[in-house]
Order: structure tokens, then C-alpha cells, then sequence
């Protein structure tokens, strides 16, 4: 993984360094169990806080390492790849209901309330995390088409407000591949 997480100006922000640890250890702590799976998801996926709470397991191939959004924001059906750790994440919850994620936005607005809270990470909003997925995608080399696909951004205008790259990254990118 890439140097521990740094925080943005602009006003869009990524993880600092340690919350990613604290958020888990916060969602360890909590009564409620699938934020955890959630938070991860977030992160590992790119997917808005509401195409989560709507995905449904009929939609999940965990075979193609893919889930379907029949629905999305913008109005379009999307499938999202699914990483490694977004599958065994999605292995490991139960299948009890349609949705991947029976819980209300006022229930996933709390718990993460509380997960702030308990992290220390007061001013991070569940967006943030969108945010975090997007740049991390572009740092992990996928192109800015292969990211808008994923994220399901119309335009590449759109998907550049959510790339934050690290001015670090970048320096070590240009020191690793430098020819003198």
C-alpha cells in the first residue's frame, strides 16, 4: 500500500495518517456489525454511501468479481469491479437479506457518527471516503477512463474533483523513473 494517508486542502479530504485504523477499531467497538463491512466496501469500491445501501446480493457475482448497479445517481447502470479485499469482505457477511446492506441512511449516518467520534476523525464525512477510493485507484495505476468507469463519472471533468494525488507519490514516481 502506498505512504500512510495525508490530508487535502481544497476542502476534500482524504484519510490522515492512522484514522483508516482507528475507523476499524471504532467499528470493532460498535453494536452495529456491518458498518465495518461498509466502510470497507466504501473505500475498496468507490461507490456512493446510497449505491451501497442499494445493492442487493442478486446483483453481486462473486465469481466475475462483480456487483451490478441497476441504479446509480446519474441515472445509469454501472458494474463495479470487485478487488480481492471487497470479495472476501462480501464473503464473510451474512445473506439473510435482499440487500447487501439492510440499513436506513439515518441508521449509517449515525454509526459513522459515532465511528468518528470514536476515531478522533471528527471533520471526515462518508463521502471523504469516495474521495479516498478514487484517488487510491488512480495512485494504483488504472487510467482516468478505467477510474471513471468504475466510480461512474459522465465526464472526465467530474472525476478529476475527486483525484487527490499525493505531491509525495508523485516526486517518488518521477525519482523511480527518472533517466540521467
Amino acid at each position: 500500500m502506498l505512504s500512510e494517508f495525508r490530508c487535502f486542502s481544497q476542502g476534500e479530504r482524504r484519510l490522515q495518517a492512522g484514522e483508516w485504523p482507528r475507523l476499524m477499531q471504532a467499528c470493532d467497538q460498535d453494536r452495529n456489525k456491518l458498518l465495518r463491512p461498509l466502510l470497507v466496501l466504501a473505500v475498496e469500491t468507490a461507490m456512493r454511501r446510497g449505491e451501497l445501501l442499494a445493492m442487493e446480493w442478486r446483483y453481486v457475482d462473486l465469481q466475475r468479481c462483480t456487483a451490478l448497479l441497476p441504479k446509480t445517481k446519474n441515472g445509469h447502470a454501472r458494474t463495479v469491479p470487485l478487488s480481492p479485499v471487497a470479495v472476501e469482505t462480501l464473503l464473510a457477511m451474512s445473506r439473510n437479506h435482499d440487500r447487501v446492506f439492510p440499513l436506513s441512511g439515518d441508521c449509517v449516518r449515525q454509526g459513522f457518527d459515532r465511528l468518528r467520534r470514536r476515531a478522533h476523525a471528527e471533520d471526515l464525512r462518508f463521502h471523504d471516503l469516495r474521495h479516498e477510493a478514487i484517488s487510491r485507484l488512480v495512485e494504483h495505476g488504472l487510467s482516468l477512463i478505467e477510474v471513471q468507469q468504475v466510480s461512474g463519472h459522465r465526464s472526465l471533468q467530474m472525476l478529476q474533483r475527486y483525484v487527490h494525488l499525493q505531491t509525495d507519490d508523485i516526486v517518488a514516481k518521477l525519482h523511480m523513473h527518472s533517466v540521467v
